[in-house]
């Protein structure tokens, strides 16, 4: 299958899901005509469970025409989960949702829609500002929660851990090249990445189901992600990149760079008269051999430096 025959890509991130997969993904069949079956890819990220996630999800998907199941060995956590989805994803749009699909599927094209002339879409379950939880406890902490993101982040954005998100694939794949949070606070993180690259997010309001057993800890889980957000702001944010001249990168020459250096999720920007191939951050053996067959340079290249850059998947 060709990157061109899919339009989208749905990654879904599962750790110990076994007992939920089955129920979520029913509510993702029935949307998947209306977005074009033929043209979408569901990845699911088997985030190193123990129970029986992986195979469930193997089997659950296997009468789609487009899917992918990833076992990592490990528990990396959603963030980690997620960028391996990412940079293995060959939709030119791309969409994430939480495996229990407290978010209605069904809600995607309305998402799709927002993201049209955006670099991304977030989902929000904010009502008048406020998301509203089946308690009050969690409704008052979710509220601050967000209150402090926003602040250490500066998004602007209300729902910032909302699980449903669009994104274009070079986009998607620049916040898993930069970003370095694994765990729940990524979301916060690559808010705050796209406000560093000057990128543009439309908002679709969503409704939602408040599913019981969240993998969330209100204590545990919260006071972990505070500590992440508050020490994105002091990391520093660069990756293994090749300049070259404008137009003459060639597709081949990388892909072959890329698969024998085993690389995957490579950005290609556009800045004046360059190109430069943006690649992980331990890219350093391709971006060698793409430097050398180009006639490019490679060297290393903070986030800011690729602020108002146009992006496209290589």
């Amino acid at each position: 299958m060709t990157a061109m025959a899919i339009r989208l890509s749905i990654i879904i991130p599962a750790h110990n899901e076994g007992t939920r997969l089955e129920q979520g993904l029913s509510r993702l069949e029935p949307i998947l005509d209306a977005l074009g079956r033929d043209e979408v890819e569901v990845i699911v990220v088997d985030d190193g469970s123990s129970d029986d996630t992986g195979l469930r999800a193997s089997k659950l998907l296997a009468p789609l025409p487009h899917s992918l199941v990833i076992k990592m060995e490990q528990n990396g956590g959603k963030g980690a989960a997620l960028k391996l989805g990412a940079s293995v994803a060959l939709g030119r749009e791309v969409i994430i949702i939480d495996a229990d699909t407290a978010i209605n599927p069904s809600q995607m094209p309305a998402l799709l829609e927002a993201l049209s002339g955006h670099d991304m879409a977030v989902g929000s379950r904010a009502i008048n500002g406020v998301i509203r939880y089946d308690s009050v406890l969690r409704t008052v902490a979710g509220s601050q929660f967000n209150r402090l993101v926003r602040h250490w982040t500066k998004t602007t954005i209300r729902d910032t851990q909302c699980g449903f998100k669009a994104f274009r694939l070079p986009i998607i794949r620049l916040f898993a090249i930069f970003g370095q949070v694994e765990g729940f606070a990524f979301d916060a993180e690559w808010l705050y990445l796209a406000n560093r690259l000057g990128l543009t997010i439309a908002t679709a309001q969503v409704t939602w189901d408040d599913v019981a057993g969240s993998s969330v800890s209100l204590g545990r889980d919260a006071w972990s992600m505070l500590k992440e957000i508050r020490n994105i702001p002091q990391t520093s944010y660069r990756t293994v990149v090749v300049r070259v001249p404008r137009g003459a990168v060639d597709r081949d020459v990388v892909a072959t760079a890329c698969k024998q250096s085993r690389i995957q999720g490579v950005v290609l920007a556009h800045q004046g008269d360059l190109d430069i191939v943006v690649l992980p951050r331990d890219g350093a053996p391709g971006a060698l051999s793409i430097a050398k067959v180009c006639g490019g340079e490679m060297g290393l290249m903070s986030i800011d430096e690729l602020r108002g850059c146009q992006f496209e998947a290589l």
